[in-house]
């Protein structure tokens, strides 16, 4: 037996579990496909200034405890996001806006006593004769798919109400200089635990059976060869658990249990497309007599990409630019150099500052996470009637198999990094029990 656990995957969930294992023993072996760690992270150094260009996850949901701990760990912190929000209203002109459509979220308040689920447009249609709710119902439509990535015809009302209900999306801040710090910590406490990381290295078939699993895993040199344990902790998105139909699939023998097959059918993956642009400067905070020096988001909801954000509290050149849910599949058939385009051509147009913008710019930079075989998605949510779907997949199998990762966190998590760390964790445990 090559180790007591094969944890498959090596983002915050990955490495969090093998850390915990590592360190009270076990022989732990990490299994990643991509030839770094941090999965949905993924942090590039493009500009000056030595902030990461976030092209995956970037910001801190909730109080995220487990998240700050290890930022703390690794001298790091995490930082309030500060700054002024700006909406285009609709009408095209920029005006300062005191609260933003996170707060329209609230509405989802009222789904909590429906007989039973729905999607959010279904319940939303409810609102939209009464002019006075017109705008609240706008906005928390974009809520759902900007913030959640979710398409609303699709998603449950009841889990987005859940979710906001838990407070995980009420509040929001940013590591300070990126994600990089967090994964160092986590990749440095594995090693010196004694976990094997082996990067590059693409599971085809887990096959398992009561105290015992063989992992099937091709190296990126062609090398084949299983890898065998006591157990497995199997950290992959559920857009790559889902997916079927080509040598990508990864196989389960003998195949998983109907109630984990269910639970797949319950979660979606979100789409997203997101775009990092940088600047010789932040010239945005110099014009119209510095009238945006403390802009932090400026929303446009008839735009391709309805926000874009600095990063502020810190002030640098980067500025990201953002498109979820259906705006983002509007936007998944355009090649990387023309969403960059499409993307600085959006900003220009709301600043109204063509020239200026175009002098600014250096670059930009784009990850396709849909077409992406080790993510097919940006991360979860549930949709109409899964119910506990996160909490079926979260299951252990006869333990010998335990699952991980952002979409089988059950407190209102999904979709985070801090949810991937302690579901992680919580997957350890899970084996230890065992």
């Amino acid at each position: 037996m090559n180790a007591d656990v094969i944890v498959v995957g090596a983002g915050a969930a990955g490495l969090s579990a093998a850390r915990s294992l590592g360190r009270r023993g076990l022989r732990v072996i990490v299994l990643e496909a991509r030839d770094r760690v941090g999965g949905r992270v993924y942090s590039q150094i493009v500009a000056r200034s030595g902030t990461p260009a976030e092209l995956g996850a970037e910001f801190i949901h909730g109080r995220a405890r487990r998240t700050i701990a290890l930022l703390r760990e690794a001298g790091s912190a995490a930082i309030d996001i500060g700054g002024e929000r700006w909406d285009c209203l609709r009408n095209g002109e920029l005006q300062r806006m005191d609260d933003d459509f996170v707060s329209a979220a609230g509405i989802f308040e009222k789904a909590r006593v429906l007989a039973g689920d729905e999607s959010v447009e279904r319940f939303l249609a409810r609102f939209e004769e009464d002019d006075s709710m017109r705008r609240t119902t706008e906005d928390a439509r974009a809520f759902v798919e900007g913030f959640e990535a979710a398409d609303p015809a699709v998603a449950s009302v009841r889990a987005i109400a859940d979710e906001w209900r838990s407070g995980a999306d009420s509040t929001s801040a940013r590591p300070l200089g990126g994600y990089p710090p967090l994964f160092a910590r986590l990749t440095g406490d594995c090693a010196q635990a004694g976990v094997e990381l082996e990067l590059g290295t693409i599971v085809r078939r887990i096959s398992w059976q009561r105290g015992g699993v063989a992992v099937q895993a091709t190296r990126y040199s062609g090398r084949t060869e299983p890898i065998r344990a006591r157990a497995a902790i199997v950290t992959l998105p559920a857009g790559v658990l889902r997916h079927r139909g080509d040598d990508a699939e990864v196989v389960f023998d003998p195949e998983l249990p109907a109630g984990k097959r269910e639970a797949l059918a319950g979660i979606e993956m979100g789409i997203v497309v997101k775009v990092v642009l940088w600047f010789h400067s932040a010239f945005w905070e110099r014009i119209a007599n510095g009238r945006y020096r403390d802009g932090a988001f400026f929303h446009c909801v008839n735009a391709p990409f309805a926000t874009y954000w600095t990063q502020l509290p810190v002030r640098c050149e980067l500025l990201s630019a953002w498109a979820g849910g259906p705006k983002a599949i509007a936007l998944l058939r355009t090649a990387g150099s023309e969403v960059v385009e499409a993307a600085l051509l959006g900003f220009e147009e709301l600043l109204g500052e063509s020239e200026l913008t175009r002098s600014e710019f250096v670059g930009g930079l784009t990850h396709d996470w849909s077409s992406d075989p080790f993510a097919r998605g940006a991360y979860s949510y549930v949709a109409v009637g899964g119910g506990d779907a996160r909490a079926k997949l979260a299951a252990p199998v006869d333990g010998t198999l335990f699952f991980a990762g952002e979409a089988t966190a059950t407190d209102g998590q999904g979709g985070t990094v801090n949810g991937a760390i302690e579901t992680g964790e919580r997957a350890a445990a899970d084996f230890l029990n065992a």
